[in-house]
C-alpha cells in the first residue's frame, strides 16, 4: 500500500514503501543538499529499479549489466545466488556506473529510506568522485563507455555466430588472465575516444593487418658487419618494447591471431583500462560517498524531510556498512574501505573546523581553515589511495585505529615491532600503510622485453621480483598457457631479482596444436 503525503507534509515518504513520484520527490531533496549545501559537481542521474536477480546479474559480470557473456560471469552468479538465497549474506544495495549520464541500479526489494540512502552514496557521492577525480579524468570515457559496451557485447556475439562459441570462449579466457597485466599505467597522448571504437573497427582492422604484415616480412637480418647492439635496438624499436601492456603488445605483433581474436583482446584491454581508477580509488571512492550519504541523510533529518525512525535506518545501515571488525574477530577481513574512508573522511572535516595543536603541525595547509567541504573537495580530486593515506592519515586516526608496524623480516627469527606511537613511529606507519594500496606493490611488474624475430620467435618477458615474492607456479603455469596459444610459438617468463639481478626462476610455455 502506497501512503499518499499531504500538500502542506513536511516530511519526503512515510512508512517503507514509495512509487516513482517518492523517488523522484527524494532524488530532487538531496540534490538540493548536494549541490548547494555541499558544492558536489556530479553528472546528470538515470536511476533504474531492478529486481534482486537482475542485481546478482549484473554483480555478476563485473558490476556492468550490458556486458558480453562469458561462462565465469555464471560461475559467479552461482556463487553470489546461494550465499543470497540461504541468507548467508546480503546483496548490493545499489550499483553505479561511471558513465555520463552516471546510471545507479537500485533494488526494488529496497525500503524508501534505503533508496533515499543508495541515492545519497550512489547517485551522487560516487558520482562525484567520477567526474572529478584526476584518474577517472585521465583514463575513462564517460560519455562513450555504454556505447561501447554495447559494441563490445554485439561484436563478441557476432563472433560466436561466425567462428563458435568455443573459439571466442577460449581467446576470452586467455584474455581475462592476462587482464591485469594489460593496463598502460602512465598517461599517453590521449585517452581511447570510446564512441569512436564501432566505427573505426573496420577501418583499424584493415590497418592494422598491413602493419602487421609489414612488421613480420621485415623481419631484421643480421647484415655483415652491423653491431648487434644495433640490431637489438632496431628490433626492440620496432615492437615497442619494453611492453607492460601484456594484451596491447599482443594485439599489435601477435604472428597467428586473427582480426577478430584482435579485436577481442582490444575489447578486454580497454573494458581492464576503464577499470584501472577504480583500483587505485577503492578507499577514497567509498570513503566519499559514504561522507556523502552521512552528510545528506543527516541534512534531511535536521529540516524535518525524514522521520526520526527513517533517519535510525538510514543510520542503522550506515553503522553496518562502516563495521571494522578487529583483528581476532571471526568476522575480520582486513581494513573496510567504507570503514576507513568515512573515517578519514570524518577526520579531515574535523581538523579543518577544530583542529587540535597536534593537526595543526601535521596539516598547515588546511587546519582550522573552517572550509571542510572544500578541503574534501580538493582531497576527492586530486589524490589516489596510496597518496591519500600517506598525506592525510593524521596521528589521532593512528591511536584510533590502534595502528602499529609489524616487520616481518625472513632474515630475522622473530616478528619485530618497527613503529609505535610516537613522531617518528606515526611517519613510519603512515608511509607504511600507504604501501598497501599502491598498485604498483600489489601487482606483479610483468613485461613483455624481447622477441626472437630471427629465429624460433620466441617471446622473452620478465618478472621484476619486489622482496623476493615469487609467482605461484601452479596459476604462472596456466597464465603462461594462454600467452603461449595467444602468441603462437614459444614464450619465456624469467623471474628477476631487481636488486642484484639474479635470475630466481624460470617459466616455459609452449602452444597448444590447436593454438
Amino acid at each position: 500500500m502506497i501512503l499518499k503525503l499531504d500538500p502542506g507534509e513536511r516530511l519526503l515518504y512515510r512508512g517503507p514503501d514509495w512509487d516513482f513520484t517518492t523517488l523522484r520527490r527524494i532524488h530532487d531533496a538531496i540534490e538540493q543538499v548536494a549541490l548547494k549545501d555541499m558544492g558536489l559537481d556530479v553528472y546528470p542521474n538515470q536511476i533504474e529499479v531492478i529486481t534482486a536477480e537482475q542485481m546478482l546479474d549484473a554483480y555478476s559480470s563485473s558490476g556492468m549489466p550490458l556486458f558480453y557473456k562469458h561462462w565465469s560471469f555464471g560461475k559467479h552468479f552461482a556463487q553470489h545466488e546461494t550465499v543470497y538465497r540461504q541468507g548467508l549474506g546480503d546483496l548490493a544495495y545499489e550499483i553505479v556506473i561511471n558513465s555520463n549520464p552516471c546510471i545507479t541500479y537500485i533494488m526494488e526489494e529496497n525500503t524508501a529510506t534505503m533508496q533515499a540512502l543508495v541515492i545519497a552514496h550512489a547517485s551522487f557521492g560516487h558520482n562525484h568522485f567520477f567526474k572529478n577525480n584526476y584518474l577517472f579524468k585521465q583514463w575513462t570515457d564517460a560519455d562513450g563507455i555504454l556505447d561501447y559496451l554495447d559494441f563490445a557485447k554485439g561484436f563478441i556475439a557476432e563472433c560466436e555466430e561466425r567462428y563458435g562459441h568455443r573459439e571466442v570462449e577460449r581467446v576470452l579466457d586467455a584474455a581475462h588472465s592476462l587482464m591485469s597485466n594489460s593496463v598502460h599505467r602512465y598517461p599517453r597522448r590521449s585517452r581511447p575516444d570510446l564512441r569512436t571504437e564501432e566505427k573505426r573497427e573496420r577501418e583499424r582492422r584493415e590497418h592494422e593487418e598491413r602493419m602487421y604484415n609489414d612488421l613480420w616480412r621485415t623481419v631484421p637480418a643480421a647484415r655483415d658487419g652491423a653491431p648487434s647492439s644495433a640490431l637489438e635496438e632496431h628490433r626492440k624499436a620496432l615492437l615497442q618494447l619494453p611492453q607492460e601492456n601484456i594484451l596491447y603488445f599482443l594485439e599489435k605483433t601477435a604472428p597467428r591471431l586473427k582480426p577478430w581474436q584482435r579485436e577481442i583482446l582490444r575489447i578486454v584491454r580497454l573494458i581492464a583500462q576503464y577499470f584501472y581508477p577504480q583500483r587505485q580509488t577503492k578507499l577514497m571512492n567509498e570513503g566519499c560517498a559514504t561522507w556523502c550519504h552521512y552528510r545528506i541523510m543527516t541534512a534531511l533529518h535536521e529540516r524535518g524531510e525524514i522521520s526520526d525512525g527513517d533517519f535510525m535506518e538510514a543510520m542503522h545501515s550506515h553503522t553496518n556498512v562502516t563495521y571494522q571488525p578487529s583483528f581476532d574477530h571471526p568476522r575480520y577481513n582486513g581494513v573496510n574501505p567504507y570503514a576507513l574512508g568515512f573515517a578519514m573522511m570524518r577526520d579531515i572535516a574535523r581538523i579543518a573546523v577544530e583542529p587540535t595543536q597536534e593537526d595543526r603541525e601535521w596539516f598547515p595547509d588546511f587546519a582550522g581553515k573552517g572550509d571542510a567541504d572544500g578541503v574534501l573537495r580538493d582531497v576527492w580530486a586530486n589524490y589516489r589511495d596510496e597518496s591519500f593515506v600517506m598525506q592525510f592519515l593524521s596521528p589521532r586516526m593512528i591511536r584510533d585505529w590502534r595502528l602499529f608496524h609489524l616487520l616481518d623480516d625472513t632474515n630475522e627469527p622473530a616478528l619485530r615491532v618497527d613503529a609505535i606511537h610516537d613522531e617518528r613511529g606515526y611517519r613510519r606507519i603512515r608511509r607504511a600503510f600507504a604501501k598497501q594500496y599502491d598498485v604498483a606493490c600489489l601487482d606483479a611488474d610483468i613485461q613483455v622485453v624481447d622477441v626472437d624475430l630471427a629465429g624460433d620467435r620466441r617471446l622473452i618477458l620478465h618478472h621484476n621480483v619486489l622482496n623476493r615474492v615469487l609467482l605461484e607456479t601452479e596459476d604462472t603455469g596456466r597464465v603462461m598457457q594462454h600467452l603461449a596459444d595467444l602468441w603462437g610459438y614459444d614464450v619465456l617468463l624469467k623471474e628477476i631479482d631487481t636488486t642484484t639481478g639474479m635470475v630466481l626462476k624460470e617459466h616455459h610455455a609452449k602452444p597448444h596444436p590447436a593454438g
